[in-house]
């Protein structure tokens, strides 16, 4: 077919190069007749001619499109990450190949539920358990999950197994919203948080062994509760040995999240615990003076002592040119909120592990107030804006204290304002009562 269509454009061209060709002769009347006879006879082959070569063309064209849509449906296990989806998740969720079997369906999200509260015990809540935590006051919903720490690609993650048609409605709104993402968890595969994923060597698209069950991740996903970093669906929870049952997300808008948490902590089996979720906490009052939640003056004795300070920063900067690793509590290697911790230990003071605990453990400042030794906080996590994902320590003078990401090292840096959140100024009261 190719030599035929080869012929018939050196036909065109031939038939072109003779219509264009001029030679500079005198014809006498009866040449100039018969050219005359010959131009329809011409017009008709060149017409011809056109209309085969148009027709050869238009088979062609439906024949590679037929390869094309052939090529599409055949299903090649990728290799390494494949490409993100752009879209609903911002290139957060990973592309699926084709099974054989679908996945089971993911309902439509129909409503946001805040969570408050998140209870985890060292085995299945019963029933009974679970209907006084449902009967309990100012309680308005609750979801059952799975929790377990889990090795995942030989990192230690705190993971859960859930429902994905009712577990969304717990989540952030990007989150909630998308429905590629729980698509893929309900089939198998894994939503790491935003962290894990970008600082602790997980991206889109790998898949790793554990359990003797190949996972992929297929997901970004931030659920801001507690430090949990993954979540799978509750059939992939079993097959990684996590208990079932073991732990409920609980939604308590009209009710203080400390005193409720005190309240449950009672209904639950020895071993119990609970974090509260976007916790609402009183300043501490001075002696003898009454609660007063509005109160914006903060005794001097509810903040570090000038000596507890310079231990914060002399361990903190002990430690520049180490490596930051996600997860890492010290003393060799940090996160960020690891960092802080290790560091305010030495001083003799309990701050939460994570970021977004730390975050309420003490007052919000202004920055051209902060002082050495106060926190610094910044939102960059897409899959949930409202989340503070990290944290370094003032040093003064403009500068900061961090373990910055995954490839670098402990630093002293210029502060950055891009997606600054604010600054704390810790509290040990209050730090102590962050769950």
């Amino acid at each position: 077919m190719f030599e035929r269509r080869t012929r018939v454009s050196g036909l065109i061209r031939e038939a072109r190069q003779d219509l264009a060709y001029r030679p500079r002769v005198k014809y006498g009347h009866r040449a100039i007749h018969i050219m005359r006879r010959a131009v329809p006879v011409i017009s008709v082959l060149v017409v011809t001619v056109l209309a085969a070569d148009l027709m050869i063309l238009v088979q062609l064209s439906g024949r590679s499109s037929e390869a094309v849509a052939l090529r599409r449906s055949v299903v090649v296990q990728p290799t390494g990450p494949a490409q993100p989806v752009r879209g609903a998740q911002d290139g957060l969720v990973e592309t699926r190949p084709t099974q054989a079997a679908a996945p089971p369906p993911v309902a439509p999200l129909t409503a946001i539920r805040r969570p408050h509260l998140f209870i985890v015990a060292n085995k299945p809540l019963s029933p009974a358990v679970v209907a006084k935590i449902t009967k309990t006051r100012g309680v308005r919903s609750v979801e059952r999950a799975d929790a377990a720490e889990v090795t995942l690609d030989g990192k230690r993650v705190q993971t859960l197994g859930v429902n994905p048609s009712t577990f969304r409605a717990y989540t952030p709104k990007p989150t909630a919203g998308s429905d590629r993402l729980w698509r893929n968890v309900s089939a198998g595969e894994v939503a790491v948080s935003f962290v894990l994923g970008n600082d602790g060597g997980m991206p889109l698209g790998k898949t790793f062994t554990t359990a003797s069950r190949t996972l992929r991740v297929g997901a970004y996903a931030t659920m801001g509760m507690g430090s949990i970093d993954a979540v799978v669906s509750k059939p992939t929870a079993r097959a990684l040995g996590i208990p079932e049952n073991n732990a409920l997300v609980v939604s308590a808008p009209q009710v203080d999240s400390v005193a409720l948490r005190s309240t449950l902590l009672r209904i639950l089996p020895r071993g119990g615990q609970i974090a509260v979720i976007n916790p609402v906490l009183k300043s501490p009052e001075a002696p003898g003076q009454a609660v007063n939640p509005g109160r914006t003056v903060w005794p001097a004795d509810a903040f570090l002592a000038a000596p507890q300070i310079r231990t914060v920063l002399t361990a903190a900067v002990s430690k520049l040119g180490r490596p930051y690793v996600w997860g890492a509590e010290g003393p060799d290697s940090f996160d960020c909120s690891g960092l802080v911790q290790w560091a305010y230990a030495q001083a003799g003071i309990t701050v939460p592990r994570v970021t977004h605990q730390q975050f309420v453990s003490g007052p919000q400042i202004p920055f051209d107030q902060a002082q050495p030794g106060d926190l610094l906080f910044w939102r960059n996590d897409p899959t949930n804006p409202g989340y503070v994902s990290h944290v370094a320590i003032y040093w003064g003078d403009g500068k900061m204290l961090h373990a910055p990401r995954t490839g670098d090292v402990v630093k002293i840096v210029p502060v950055s304002t891009r997606n600054f959140a604010g600054a704390v100024r810790i509290s040990p009261g209050v730090a102590a009562q962050v769950r």
